[in-house]
């Protein structure tokens, strides 16, 4: 079973910053992509942002100019930088890996966003 070990988030204050990272095993070889998703306390498990091998980037609307994604490609990480938050970001982020046309994820990690 593909383990996706993520870290970061917790509770921040409405305007602060939080950093979260995933790392995908070493011996998952050919990632065409890894991402964040967010699931609201809705249930609605939306996409947060992405990024392909090749650093193509993609994002939701609403984080736009406030999340960055990024990765390291030798390691197997990607990271979702996240800045000016709101109470609306608060949810479980999960880490997308996506190989072969198959995808992985994380177990998630919680942000709560405090105003």
């Amino acid at each position: 079973q593909v383990q996706l070990v993520e870290s970061g988030g917790g509770v921040v204050q409405a305007g602060g910053s939080t950093r979260l990272s995933c790392t995908a095993p070493k011996d998952l070889i050919g990632i065409s992509q890894m991402g964040w998703f967010r699931q609201a306390p809705d249930n609605l498990r939306t996409l947060i942002a992405t990024i392909t091998k090749d650093g193509t980037t993609n994002y939701r609307d609403s984080v736009k100019a406030r999340f960055t994604i990024s990765s390291d490609n030798e390691k197997k990480t990607a990271y979702l930088q996240m800045n000016s938050l709101k109470p609306e970001d608060t949810g479980i982020y999960y880490c997308n890996v996506i190989k072969g046309g198959r995808d992985y994820w994380g177990r998630g990690t919680q942000v709560t966003v405090s105003s």
